[in-house]
């Protein structure tokens, strides 16, 4: 079946879909995303998405492109032409198409695209034998809390991830502190069975799934700590895990050379992930 993109009132199919040469997400990356999941053809945390969404929006002054009752009907409709029962949806609002000059254009109307896809699901053989990240010098610009489309410093890590066979890399700041990765945050485990993560300031992006997890986690009366952590402390903790949209919660058992904990997915991870597949899908929206 032909793909089919919205591109700001049409539906296309991907080959024709394609919007200005001087649109200035493509020249300035002046421009925000949100990725919503898509199970049982209904969105997880489509509220949560929504709001970082405008957010982004806010913090660099782009105005929405229509309400949200009309983006919501948008969205639907694309996940329906594409036949998406379980997957993504990609949204990206940019400031609009302008002749190329640095300060903001008066009077551009702001370009919308959405596409939907589908995904499989997680190998299950990575929640069983958990996985490896990398460790990568985090070189993005000092607002990675806005979900913007500038986005090649986490290509080039997620590259180098590949190339060392690792399924993700952790950034680590000039302090030499675990910021997230590349499209997941970060999260260890303490000998004292604290869970801790970076706290949500400028330095990364508040995950949907990370404040889920939290939740979730504050509920079943764990012990959860939001402060930096060293790479030092992430390769000595008893358990490691990321978190993200696409594959909810996923067990670290090495970092760099160092294993971590036993070497295997730890109880905490996994009861992590459980309590967090079950709020999450009982929350679908349709």
């Amino acid at each position: 079946m032909s793909r089919i993109a919205y591109v700001n009132g049409r539906y296309l199919p991907h080959r024709q879909a394609c919007v200005h040469i001087e649109d200035r997400g493509f020249q300035f990356a002046d421009g925000v995303y949100e990725v919503i999941a898509v199970r049982s053809g209904g969105f997880v945390d489509e509220a949560p998405h929504l709001k970082r969404l405008h957010r982004s929006l806010g913090e660099l002054t782009i105005a929405p492109p229509m309400s949200d009752a009309a983006l919501k009907a948008v969205m639907r409709e694309t996940v329906r032409r594409n036949r998406v029962v379980d997957g993504i949806l990609y949204i990206q609002i940019t400031r609009g198409a302008a002749p190329r000059d640095f300060p903001f254009p008066p009077g551009v109307r702001p370009s919308l695209i959405m596409t939907a896809r589908a995904q499989r699901p997680l190998d299950p053989k990575i929640l069983e034998r958990g996985a490896t990240v990398i460790t990568v010098p985090d070189i993005r610009w000092a607002r990675p809390d806005i979900k913007s489309v500038a986005l090649l410093p986490n290509a080039l890590g997620k590259q180098r991830a590949k190339e060392a066979g690792a399924y993700e890399a952790w950034q680590v700041d000039h302090d030499g502190n675990v910021t997230e990765g590349t499209s997941s945050n970060a999260w260890i485990v303490t000998a004292k069975n604290e869970i801790v993560t970076h706290p949500a300031d400028h330095g990364i992006l508040n995950g949907v799934t990370r404040l889920g997890v939290l939740q979730v986690a504050h509920e079943a009366g764990l012990v959860l700590v939001e402060r930096p952590f060293s790479v030092a402390e992430a390769k000595a903790a008893g358990e490691a895990f990321l978190t993200s949209t696409t594959n909810f919660v996923v067990p670290i058992v090495r970092i760099d050379e160092a294993t971590v904990g036993e070497g295997r997915p730890g109880e905490i991870v996994r009861r992590l992930r459980a309590l967090y597949s079950d709020f999450a899908l009982k929350g679908v929206v349709r």
